[in-house]
Parts: structure tokens; C-alpha cells; sequence
């Protein structure tokens, strides 16, 4: 009879809910591996070598990404939300007046502006009419099943709103870092201006704008 490591079992899957496994979150899946109808291969995220050696895919936030490029914070959802807030900008900038978007509205596209191959699915918070301005959440493609997706196709990144989490070196107003926002699929860095820095008593909530791809 095959056993489970110790790894293996304290494994748990990245918190991405891309809905490979069938799941609409990953919190769902982790529920369905405990009742046995899953097991954790379903995740594509998860492999025995991976787990045997204490890794995962997860981004593990090391200070680094994928290619070494050091960053000096994570940008993460504030209390309550599901992930960072992205500020965006449809390349069409009138869809979003002439297709009336609206909070609660998902909306599809690729940050082309910033040249990230990656489609994103957010969630729409508030859209302005006369900028064509979307602020929202990203949630995995697995949300935007069986609902209306208003697909802008492409949009420039115009910045993150978030808590800053870890953090090797404080962000300051006015000042451009380095940083990397949550769980992001490429793992590169990204750098932009930081615009807001406000102490609150669960952490430091920052928003960063003219963000570009390191």
C-alpha cells in the first residue's frame, strides 16, 4: 500500500483557483482532497518530487523571482479581499462607457501595455465612464464560468493597491521600487512609483502606479 510523506501531507495547494481541478477555489479543493472525492494530484500545481522535498509551485516569496531579479515587497489583498486591487486601463478606454461596465461585472484582457502574455480575470470594483479607468480584483478563470465576461482584450497596468507583505525594504511615498504582486503566474518583478503609504493596524497599505515588467 503506497504511503504519503510528511511533506506530501502538510502540502497545500497555492491559493491561484484556476479551477484545473474541477474546483471553483483552491479552498474547495483542499476540502475535497480531506473527504477523499480528490486526491492531490488533481492540482497541476502539485507533484510528489515537489512536495517530498518541502516544495510547491506556490511562489514561496524568497526575495527573489524566477530569474534572480530581487524585489522589496509582495504586494497582497487587504483584509477581507480576495486579491491586490489592479488599476487598469482597456485599450478601448470608451468600452467601458458604451458597454455600461460596472462593479460586480467580470472583465477580461491582457495587460499587453506592460507585455504580459498572461489573460487576466477580474472583478470589477469601480469603472469610470469618463477615464475608462477599471479598478478590480484578479479571480481565476474559474469564476468567470456560466457568468457574462465583458472581454476588452487587451489594457495598459496602470498600478496595484494593496498590503505590503513581506517586506525587506519599507516602501516610501514618491519613491520607485521593485516589488512583486501577489501570486503572480510569471514571478517577475515589477517596478512603479509609490503613490500612497498608510500604517494601518493590520500592516501597511500602499498603492503603486506606472508599473513595468522587470
Amino acid at each position: 500500500m503506497p504511503t504519503t510523506s510528511t511533506a506530501e501531507s502538510e502540502w497545500s495547494p497555492p491559493g491561484r483557483d484556476c479551477g484545473a481541478c474541477g474546483r471553483g477555489t483552491c479552498g474547495e479543493f483542499a476540502a475535497a482532497v480531506g473527504d477523499g472525492s480528490l486526491s492531490r494530484d488533481a492540482c497541476p500545481f502539485f507533484s510528489a518530487k515537489t512536495a517530498a522535498q518541502g516544495i510547491s509551485l506556490m511562489q514561496r516569496y524568497s526575495g527573489s523571482d524566477v530569474v534572480g531579479q530581487k524585489y522589496s515587497f509582495v504586494v497582497q489583498p487587504m483584509p477581507g479581499e480576495p486579491s491586490a486591487r489592479k488599476i487598469v486601463l482597456p485599450f478601448r478606454p470608451d468600452l467601458v462607457e458604451r458597454w455600461g461596465i460596472s462593479r460586480g461585472d467580470i472583465v477580461v484582457g491582457r495587460p499587453a501595455g506592460a507585455g504580459c502574455p498572461v489573460q487576466h480575470v477580474l472583478r470589477v470594483l469601480d469603472a469610470d465612464a469618463d477615464t475608462g479607468v477599471i479598478t478590480g480584483h484578479v479571480v481565476g478563470p474559474a469564476y468567470s464560468r456560466d457568468r457574462e465576461v465583458k472581454d476588452v482584450k487587451a489594457y495598459h497596468m496602470l498600478g496595484f493597491e494593496g498590503r505590503a507583505l513581506p517586506i525587506t525594504e519599507e516602501p516610501r511615498f514618491g519613491e520607485r521600487f521593485t516589488f512583486l504582486p501577489g501570486l503572480c503566474m510569471l514571478d517577475r518583478a515589477h517596478t512603479g512609483l509609490v503613490n500612497m503609504v498608510m500604517k494601518k493596524p493590520w500592516g501597511l497599505q500602499i498603492r503603486i502606479e506606472d508599473i513595468i515588467i522587470l
